[in-house]
């Protein structure tokens, strides 16, 4: 008898099988809802070529563009409001305040934690900018030479060169009757020849006094200015070589123990965080630049793209990008969780612009073949 009960238990589920393979299960169908003319508030962050504003407060970018398109294809309206940084267009998102957020929007797993993403439109990451090699200001070169202690020494020379100066003035007041009478025209004519002996290497008119006891005198201020003129050069380039040395920021492996300038907010500044380098916040990346250029910070860490595009519209600026991309990462655009039924149609719409070639075309439209 259990024999046959097994046999008969088989024979119900081989029919029970092969009477759902017959069948095809049907799954409820996610239909995309209905957005078209509502009217979208968009919150959008100024950092070029993403989102740029002319003075008259006309938008353009890549991602502007984008949004536009996108907007247009799902009949929506747009009413743009300005951030003044990433980290406070992220809150606004954050809170429900605006309908999406419209800027180069890093997806990390922090900021997915409030805020929600569409699919990535482009590949992102950080890079490095510096003043370009050679350009230390005076007053690094100063700072360098004192801290050198080449400063005491300069200030020992100027004496000697004061002193040089008087001394040739009396001596030539007493024996060459050629020499102006007046001190101020005696003064001049000393510290000229002082000037010249130090510069040059060169005393006229010391020979012809006292024979050959003039000859040895003009030969020893000779090796004196010769040593002074060798060792001012040698100091100053010294100095420099130094500075270009130990100030070079050649990449990310060279951010340690260097002041950086970040965006507020920014995935630059989380990255630098984590690495425990100091930082100092800018609200923008003219601000940020602008603290660069006055020795606030070493280097400016921020979106690769970013910095490639202020260097090329700003090419007398004396800037540079240098190193590798680090910390890749992609961009969305970002809505709240508590009211994302934008997600879906914009989603789609955005997929749909990624496979005809628009995303390319916009690419080529702001970075041409750099990227």
């Amino acid at each position: 008898m259990p024999s046959l009960a097994g046999l008969v238990a088989l024979i119900i589920c081989l029919a029970v099988a092969g009477s759902a393979a017959g069948q095809v299960v049907s799954l409820p169908a996610v239909s995309e809802p209905d957005v078209a003319g509502r009217n979208v508030t968009v919150g959008y962050f100024v950092n070029p070529p993403f989102v740029i504003r002319d003075a008259e407060g006309a938008l353009s970018g890549m991602s502007i563009d984008l949004w536009k398109e996108i907007s247009t294809g799902l009949s929506l309206s747009s009413d743009y409001v300005a951030f003044p940084t990433i980290g406070a267009l992220l809150a606004a998102t954050q809170a429900g305040q605006i309908d999406i957020a419209v800027s180069n929007i890093s997806i990390t797993e922090e900021r997915a934690m409030v805020v929600d993403f569409t699919q990535p439109w482009f590949d992102g990451g950080l890079r490095v900018m510096v003043e370009e090699s050679g350009s230390n200001s005076a007053g690094d070169i100063w700072n360098g030479l004192q801290d050198a202690g080449f400063l005491k020494a300069y200030g020992w020379i100027i004496f000697l060169i004061v002193l040089a100066t008087v001394g040739l003035t009396l001596f030539d007041r007493r024996f060459d009757k050629n020499f102006p009478k007046s001190w101020r025209e005696g003064i001049a004519e000393s510290f000229y020849a002082t000037m010249l002996l130090v510069t040059k290497g060169t005393l006229p008119g010391r020979t012809r006094l006292f024979g050959w006891m003039g000859r040895i005198f003009s030969a020893l201020w000779l090796i004196v200015g010769i040593a002074v003129f060798a060792y001012v050069t040698s100091s100053v380039t010294s100095v420099m070589t130094s500075l270009a040395i130990e100030g070079a920021i050649n990449g990310p492996d060279d951010l340690p123990g260097n002041v950086i300038g970040v965006l507020d907010g920014s995935v630059g500044e989380r990255a630098m965080q984590s690495e425990f380098i100091q930082t100092r916040r800018f609200s923008d990346i003219d601000a940020a630049v602008q603290g660069l250029r006055d020795n606030q910070v070493d280097a400016i860490v921020s979106d690769a793209a970013v910095l490639e595009f202020f260097k090329r519209q700003q090419p007398d600026m004396g800037l540079d990008v240098v190193g590798r991309i680090f910390n890749p990462d992609k961009y969305g655009f970002a809505m709240p969780y508590a009211d994302n039924s934008l997600m879906v149609p914009v989603t789609v719409r955005l997929l749909g612009l990624k496979e005809n070639g628009f995303l390319d075309t916009l690419e080529n439209i702001y970075f041409g073949d750099e990227r």
